[in-house]
């Protein structure tokens, strides 16, 4: 079986890109499909995207992946399966989308986000209006089968597709394990790690941090984005696909504040699943399934103001045994219920499902 991936970014670059259907796909390729990606972003677009201004190169390199995403379009007739991931292009309508299931093959749409929630970006305000969120449920409507992060996103599709499948994000166990021996001397590591546009959400938890080290040793670890939180000692490092791991084994204890808003309810708790795939316990905003993945007292703790903030990091802060039992306990947390290796196969059988063109059945949950 051959299925045509349209995704935003070029391969390795996007977090949710790299733990969805790029990390599945090694694993698809045993089950005997084969997943050939085709990127809208170019590297040299990808390099710009997010930087301010430069409106006019951004344009030009804009259009031209747009013509060429069409031209993919139109050749997905040769495909079994075309897999839509998040959208085909990061502008206008589902033009090539359409083209794609008009060409025959049967159409897999999958997204990771409320996606669907209209969002101005702070460095492309104008492309923002180019945005088009309410083609997501255009995308669930033509779409063989949905793909779906979480059950709260998936909830929302089911009244657009009566094929909807819930699959998480998840780490590869081929790659995530716990740190091999002891930790490194020196104080303990709180950690962090995403990306620009979510490093803002380490401001909801920095009161509570500047009270903690008012009373206990610790540094900050964050990786993915510069920040700079006063009264707190910060390590920043970029993000690297080769070292991705062994940064995480640099942690003691990993973060995930987030707001209790509709945007952040649609995530799938990526971080919360990186942390615990490296056998650390996880500190999380009880927000949308962050509540589900992270078990309270038992694989990490849920904390949802500044007070629960900073008891939560004072007790494992000052417990290495609770910490060492917690992270045993996460790491099989996912090795269960968040692996590649779980759900990979999971994929394959929604994919065979569906034949060329078809529609798989009933819709169902994890």
């Amino acid at each position: 079986m051959r299925v045509l991936a349209l995704v935003p970014y070029p391969l390795d670059t996007a977090p949710g890109q790299r733990y969805r259907l790029e990390q599945w796909a090694p694993y698809l390729r045993q089950e005997g499909i084969e997943v050939v990606f085709a990127p809208f972003a170019s590297p040299e677009l990808n390099r710009i995207l997010y930087d301010r201004g430069r409106f006019g190169e951004k344009t030009v390199r804009m259009l031209a992946s747009l013509g060429r995403r069409l031209f993919e379009a139109w050749d997905a007739g040769s495909f079994d399966a075309v897999y839509v991931l998040r959208e085909a292009c990061l502008i206008g309508p589902a033009w090539a989308e359409r083209l794609a299931r008009w060409k025959r093959p049967a159409l897999v749409y999958d997204f990771d986000d409320a996606v669907y929630l209209p969002y101005v970006s702070p460095t492309n305000r104008y492309l923002s209006y180019l945005k088009f969120p309410w083609k997501t449920a255009a995308l669930c409507r033509m779409a063989s089968a949905v793909v779906a992060g979480n059950p709260h996103l998936a909830e929302w599709a089911r009244p657009h597709n009566a094929n909807v499948h819930v699959l998480p994000s998840t780490v590869s166990l081929r790659v995530y394990r716990p740190r091999p021996g002891p930790r490194p001397p020196g104080p303990p590591v709180i950690g962090w790690t995403g990306s620009h546009s979510s490093a803002a959400y380490l401001a909801l938890v920095g009161p509570a941090l500047r009270r903690l080290r008012e009373k206990v040793g610790f540094r900050l670890l964050v990786i993915g984005a510069s920040v700079d939180l006063p009264g707190v000692e910060v390590e920043c490092r970029p993000w690297k696909s080769d070292r991705e791991v062994e940064d995480l084994w640099d942690m003691d204890i990993g973060i995930m504040p987030l707001p209790d808003e509709p945007w952040a309810r649609g995530k799938c708790g990526m971080k919360a699943i990186q942390y615990m795939g490296v056998g650390i316990p996880a500190v999380v905003s009880p927000v949308g399934v962050n509540a589900e993945i992270v078990q309270a007292g038992a694989t990490g703790e849920l904390a949802r103001g500044e007070d629960e903030w900073v008891s939560a990091l004072t007790c494992l802060l000052g417990d290495d045994a609770r910490r060492g039992r917690m992270g045993q306990a996460a790491y099989h947390r996912v090795a269960e219920g968040y692996a590649a290796e779980v759900h990979a196969p999971r994929l394959a059988r929604i994919l065979r499902s569906l034949g060329r063109g078809g529609v798989g059945g009933q819709a169902t949950g994890i």
